[in-house]
């Protein structure tokens, strides 16, 4: 089911975004300028030991790829989405109905028929389901846009505030009709999540087969940003056996060294792999450090 160990590059560098600190990530975004700079860290890293790439789509990210992919360098792609940084800055200037009406304007101009359809469908019938749809096909379409018509991401996942929303409203419908829809494209569906403990319990009561979806959640031996408490996420784990959990967060912002965090890791049960995000060289080197002292579950 894995390749060894799953060891991820993370974007959040790449758009300035540190959760520890604001001036840290004013710093990160001054360092960080351009798109061939952090595809050099992607390459780098990829080097050194890491296997894939979880980035928000966005066109930071989507620049990236095509990048790596004019260099032949095609890492497994796990992408997450909706990119909320982006879409807050620009309902902040547009308002919510300015948005929803300039991404209906994106998916007619992408051209892409499945969105454009199912698009249409939801809009006539107010069908929540068709427009969530729509969705997830214009940002596939995006990522073969940046790569080539035959890539397709290893794993799509839903960002935390929506997984989150949904957990909050108890949306059973939208976590299996999305699980359903991605598996058909042979794309396996993903949730990032700081609150693993009552994702697990969710997915468990609603019969969902977790041995089909990715999980991806903070786990650190300082607790940042486990909710509701570290204690309720490691034992969340022991129900897990065989779903792809990855970690991120493992370095709590630069707070815990990478031995650290690899000890803490490997003392837990069921982790299939990391996710590190890279801002220099060095950190890109320490994925040489990840290959060969994390343990494989």
């Amino acid at each position: 089911m894995y390749n060894d160990k799953v060891l991820l590059v993370g974007d959040n560098p790449f758009h300035g975004v540190s959760h520890l600190s604001q001036d840290r990530a004013r710093e990160r975004n001054q360092e960080i300028t351009n798109a061939e700079y952090c595809a050099n860290l992607v390459r780098l890293s990829l080097e050194n030991g890491a296997n894939g790439f979880m980035f928000s789509i966005s066109e930071t990210t989507l620049s990236i790829l095509k990048l790596l992919h004019k260099k032949g360098i095609s890492p497994r792609l796990y992408a997450i989405a909706p990119a909320a940084s982006d879409y807050v800055r620009l309902a902040s200037r547009m308002g919510t109905p300015g948005l929803a009406t300039y991404l209906a304007k994106q998916i007619i101009v992408s051209g892409n028929y499945r969105a454009i359809a199912n698009g249409l469908n939801g809009a006539i019938t107010r069908n929540p389901e068709k427009l969530f749809k729509a969705y997830i096909f214009y940002e596939l379409y995006r990522i073969k846009s940046a790569t080539s018509r035959s890539v397709n991401p290893y794993c799509f996942l839903l960002h935390e505030l929506v997984t989150e929303m949904a957990l909050a409203f108890d949306l059973e419908w939208l976590f299996k009709s999305y699980i359903e829809f991605l598996l058909k494209l042979n794309i396996k569906p993903g949730f990032e999540t700081r609150n693993s403990s009552r994702l697990i319990d969710s997915l468990l009561k609603w019969g969902v087969d977790l041995k089909q979806i990715v999980i991806v959640a903070p786990y650190n031996k300082v607790g940042f940003q486990m909710s509701p408490s570290k204690e309720e996420c490691e034992r969340a784990l022991l129900r897990v056996p065989e779903t792809e959990v990855i970690a991120m967060s493992i370095l709590a912002s630069g707070y815990i060294t990478p031995m650290e965090a690899i000890d803490y890791i490997n003392s837990l049960p069921n982790i299939k792999g990391i996710v590190v995000g890279v801002s220099k060289e060095q950190h890109a080197r320490n994925f040489n450090t990840f290959k060969n002292t994390l343990v494989s579950k």
